[in-house]
């Protein structure tokens, strides 16, 4: 058994056989460890840009890397052939800082070898959500890379950010903090037609309240302060993902502008809701003066 840390950088450009915009990836870096989570090699590749001429102005200023410097990389094709045989044919579990990556790495795959798999995946694991639980961090707060390692005691600034070579190796680093912690094995997943499935399917917000997916039970608001049950004064209303609608508690006189949104995943609806207090309206001068 080994791991392998990956990390990708990648620029968003529009691709015209996908008739939209894709995030093509512009490097790849990645550490391997052995069995007892020691680092043994590392792979470095800048990747030639297929899709895209020029880099954002966003990622030139987080990665400092030019469009020389694509020009000039590999081409997608033969990194990810060398990448595989760096990995070799010993069991392997991929690890990356949250999913992105993967399903970036999916997308490019598809786009330019027209392949819906990807070769070397055979065991994944997400290590930002292996952190989420051993730091036990609630849900919805996903722990940035460089605040877990802190966290962690490890110091950031070791390692060049926003490349992906040093981005992999702090991740390294984050793994064999927590290994041995039993948050990690637990969150392997076999690549297979579900976890496939799951990559593919896009999250989609649900803009009708009459929809049988959402919850009616979840349509109402208790008061903030004394818990009791509040009146509902407007109608729902979708806007920017939300429906949204005011509630008014009599007991402490407040007026709450609630928000309410569910998602549709692959195998769940996810809820969220945001509230807020509406300020009194504030009388005019004439009022202010009668």
């Amino acid at each position: 058994m080994q791991f392998v840390v990956m990390d990708l950088e990648w620029n968003n450009t529009y691709a015209k056989k996908a008739n939209g915009y894709i995030n093509e990836i512009i490097e790849i870096g990645a550490v391997k460890l052995d069995e007892d989570i020691e680092t043994v090699d590392t792979f470095s590749c800048i990747i030639r840009s297929q899709i895209g001429k020029k880099l954002r102005g966003s990622v030139k200023k987080l990665t400092h890397l030019t469009n020389d410097d694509i020009s000039a990389g590999m081409p997608f094709t033969k990194t990810f052939s060398l990448f595989r045989k760096w990995i070799g044919n010993e069991e392997t579990v991929i690890f990356t800082w949250g999913d992105g990556d993967i399903r970036v790495l999916l997308d490019n795959f598809k786009y330019l070898n027209g392949i819906k798999v990807v070769p070397f995946l055979k065991t994944y694991c997400d290590l930002q959500k292996c952190f989420q639980k051993y730091s036990k961090a609630g849900k919805g707060q996903q722990t940035g890379l460089l605040a877990a390692a802190e966290m962690l005691g490890i110091d950031p600034e070791m390692y060049i950010h926003h490349r992906a070579l040093g981005d992999s190796m702090l991740t390294a680093e984050i793994l064999k903090k927590i290994y041995n912690t039993g948050f990690v094995e637990p969150e392997y997943i076999e690549c297979n037609e579900e976890f496939y499935s799951r990559l593919l399917y896009k999250a989609k917000v649900i803009r009708n309240i009459d929809n049988p997916l959402v919850d009616k039970k979840k349509l109402c608001h208790n008061c903030e302060n004394c818990g009791s049950a509040c009146e509902q004064l407007t109608k729902w209303k979708f806007h920017c993902q939300f429906f949204r609608a005011n509630f008014y508690c009599s007991e402490c006189d407040l007026t709450y502008s609630v928000g309410i949104r569910f998602k549709k995943l692959y195998d769940q609806v996810e809820f969220r809701k945001i509230v807020s207090v509406k300020e009194p309206e504030q009388k005019n001068e004439t009022e202010e003066n009668v």
